[in-house]
């Protein structure tokens, strides 16, 4: 079975930045796509971007249209740690943010392992 545990969520000021970190463990063999969502109060959960970690194929990226150009996801392939990185954060972005595995593109159903999620409040 697939362990995710995030971490590096805070408080930022807009235009501040973060760094998010996905710690995979256990079954780590196979895991297509990983990817970040994000879920704010009373809202639906929100894809925002996934890398290929399923061993082969050079960790293709894909983010949606609300943080293309601010956020980058990446992988530590020996570690089996993704990364997003995101910057020039607007208050818009505050909302919890979950790391999923072994899924395939930005729809939350598609995703069978989920993290406990890391906060991310950014005030104007």
């Amino acid at each position: 079975r697939l362990q995710l545990v995030e971490s590096g969520g805070g408080s930022v000021q807009a235009g501040g930045s973060l760094r998010l970190s996905c710690a995979a463990s256990g079954d780590t063999s196979s895991r297509h796509y990983t990817a970040w969502f994000r879920q704010a109060p009373g809202q639906e959960r929100e894809g925002v971007a996934n890398i290929y970690t399923g061993g082969r194929g050079g960790g293709a990226t894909y983010y949606a249209d609300s943080v293309k150009g601010r956020f980058t996801i990446s992988q530590d392939v020996a570690k089996n740690t993704v990364y997003l990185q995101m910057n020039s954060l607007k208050p818009e972005d505050t909302a919890m943010y979950y790391c999923a595995a072994d899924g395939y593109g930005l729809g939350a159903s598609s995703y069978p392992f989920w993290g406990q999620g890391t906060q991310v409040t950014v005030s104007s």
